[in-house]
């Protein structure tokens, strides 16, 4: 029997957290189930078992391949500019009510809490790195403050749908200069 490419398998992994991914943001982790996972990915159930050995390996493996291109100065130019791609990822893909379950979810699964608080923590290590020289002292409080309202303006997003970001823009900015 010929042996299967690594890329092959890699591939097919994918497709199967890219079905999920989708499935998870249009109907939620509750009302997706695997036969669901297996519908959207088109591949069989021995397929998918192949992978992941649960859905809640599958809703971890979605969340670890969740990546925020944050700004890369804290500009407003370049801040709204992170928003308006939040926003779009919103709009586009559902991303804010799949990112409002995995926080849900995170809090009653500590596997998922695990991987969820080193994207955080990523993040606010990011975001302090870019804090300008003169604030440099309460850089671990600006990436806090950051991180939380743009964890809110997503939330938001997932419930009140497009929103502008105008107001979460000037709200960040305040928090960058103080």
């Amino acid at each position: 029997m010929p042996r299967v490419s690594q890329a092959h398998l890699d591939a097919r992994r994918q497709q199967i957290v890219d079905a999920a991914r989708a499935r998870f943001a249009s109907h939620g982790f509750a009302r997706t189930s695997m036969a669901d996972i297996v519908t959207e990915s088109g591949l069989s159930n021995g397929a998918i078992y192949r992978y992941f050995a649960s859905k809640d390996e599958i809703v971890v493996a979605v969340c670890e391949q969740g990546t925020e291109a944050l700004p890369r100065t804290l500009t407003a130019e370049a801040v709204e500019g992170f928003l308006e791609h939040v926003r779009a990822l919103a709009r586009d893909t559902g991303h804010a009510r799949l990112v409002a379950q995995i926080y849900a979810e995170a809090a009653v699964s500590p596997p998922l809490a695990a991987v969820v608080q080193q994207q955080l923590a990523a993040m606010r290590a990011a975001v302090a790195e870019l804090v300008p020289d003169r604030r440099r002292g309460q850089a671990g409080q600006i990436a806090e403050g950051f991180v939380a309202l743009c964890i809110s303006y997503n939330q938001q997003l997932a419930i009140r749908g497009d929103l502008d970001p105008t107001p979460f823009t000037a709200a960040l900015m305040s928090i960058i200069n103080g």
